[in-house]
């Protein structure tokens, strides 16, 4: 359901565009969201103290700040469903990060897709194009970059086991919507066309693709290993080129549909090892359970 959720909510996104500015629909989306997720705090009687302050700071500047606020710059002169393909390349950027700052191995075959998502990445943003696709393409791109340094540092913020998930969100919401805030202010001339269908298109990036998508996504992580709920977030681009076709008519063009599909071939692949190592981790675990299990105690 999350990434039914979140697929088709990249027509609604390009479709609000026709409403409002880009900076402002980021800046609102984002703090109504914060306002939320502080409320579910409240209800939940979590404590609202912040989770290490400048880690969340940072996590709130990349992943929420910088990602969403370059997804609603690249809506506005780009297709909905390619721009859902170039963000979620955020796992390979994750990957990389990962290995250069964090120390993590990246085995050898690994290595192969992250190349299959690179060349699929030169044929989406074809600069030998216009430029102002090419702007797009390289706005989505960054907003996935963002995405992932915004993760490398909510990797190491939950290192400790004891930070909340919940706290941690709302207020890296809360964090990230200050600058949004501000670049709308100056940025912006006007406001939103305040119609029955903006309110409807807000409501359900606020609720459904915000808050709703999220608590969805700690119900499958602390049901399921990370990598099978990672293959779930896979969707969430299959959705929105989808849709992207038959509601709003967008056709990509040769180039964008080889390079659509060597991305997804890419993470795919890189999700389904993922699936399968942790897996093979979840039968040894058992297995030297079960064989300390037999051991006879000891005299």
């Amino acid at each position: 359901m999350m990434g039914l959720l979140l697929g088709y909510n990249w027509v609604v996104m390009k479709s609000g565009l026709g409403y409002v500015h880009p900076a402002v629909f980021a800046a609102m989306r984002v703090s109504l969201a914060g306002v939320v997720l502080f409320s579910m705090l409240v209800a939940t009687r979590r404590p609202l103290r912040p989770p290490r302050l400048g880690l969340t700071t940072l996590v709130g500047l990349f992943g929420v700040s910088g990602s969403m606020g370059l997804i609603f710059w690249a809506l506005q002169s780009g297709a909905a469903g390619k721009t859902s393909i170039l963000v979620y390349t955020m796992p390979i950027w994750l990957l990389i990060l990962s290995w250069l700052f964090l120390g993590e191995r990246v085995r050898g075959y690994r290595w192969l897709f992250v190349g299959l998502t690179l060349a699929g990445l030169v044929f989406v943003i074809s600069p030998w194009g216009v430029q102002g696709t090419v702007t797009s393409n390289l706005l989505a791109v960054g907003a996935g970059v963002c995405g992932a340094v915004g993760s490398i540092f909510a990797k190491i913020l939950c290192r400790d086991r004891k930070v909340d998930l919940l706290s941690l969100n709302a207020w890296q919401m809360l964090i990230g919507a200050v600058p949004l805030i501000l670049v709308a202010v100056f940025v912006a001339d006007s406001g939103p066309q305040w119609t029955g269908w903006f309110v409807v298109i807000l409501l359900y990036n606020v609720l459904l693709a915000s808050a709703l998508s999220m608590l969805l996504w700690f119900f499958s992580l602390r049901r399921l290993a990370a990598g099978t709920a990672g293959l779930g977030r896979l969707l969430v681009p299959v959705v929105g080129v989808s849709a992207s076709l038959i509601q709003l008519g967008e056709r990509p063009d040769g180039y964008e549909i080889v390079g659509m599909a060597l991305i997804m071939v890419g993470l795919i692949a890189l999700a389904v090892q993922q699936y399968l190592g942790e897996r093979r981790q979840s039968r040894r675990a058992a297995k030297d359970k079960g064989v300390g299990a037999e051991l006879p105690p000891a005299e």
